[in-house]
């Protein structure tokens, strides 16, 4: 049986952050069926280059996740808060880099790697925690496994 490829969207493409996702999605050559490629209004109409093709950055609209099965967005809170019920009311499925569903008990907090099998627990949405975090626990996690850590204390100046 095949699997089957994704449509994905990448809501806040133009951003920095968006545009290091479209890197990465391309340099772990990432298998899609589709991809789009969606901002605000202001920079609706930019041009994207993708794998040999470029693309028009569309405006995001609730439309705009018709047939999305993934969206990787990283266009800030309030954004992600007001297109979430949009993407899951159409079936996609939401990985949020803001931080805007990291404190909801109904939204896994996944880091890749750390605790991957909490994406089984998503309900169209799953969260990343702070960039932070993310690198501090790739390197906890085998140190947690053999040695059972109990405490640790963080600082961060960001």
């Amino acid at each position: 049986m095949s699997k089957q490829k994704a449509n994905i969207a990448i809501l806040g493409a133009t951003g920095v952050v968006g545009r290091e996702i479209i890197k990465i999605i391309d340099e772990l050559k990432v298998d899609f069926n589709t991809i789009k490629f969606l901002s605000s209004a202001k920079s609706a109409g930019s041009k994207i280059d993708f794998q040999g093709k470029t693309y028009t950055v569309e405006e995001a609209t609730p439309e705009s996740f018709d047939g999305v099965n993934i969206v990787l967005a990283s266009a800030g809170g309030s954004t992600s808060q007001k297109f979430a019920p949009e993407i899951v009311k159409r079936g996609g499925v939401l990985i949020d880099n803001s931080s805007a569903f990291r404190m909801d008990k109904d939204v896994p907090l996944v880091i890749a790697y750390v605790n991957d099998e909490d994406l089984k627990k998503h309900k169209g949405i799953i969260a990343n925690p702070n960039c932070s975090t993310s690198q501090l626990m790739l390197v906890l996690k085998p140190l947690h496994d053999k040695f059972k850590l109990k405490r640790l204390l963080v600082s961060t100046y960001q």
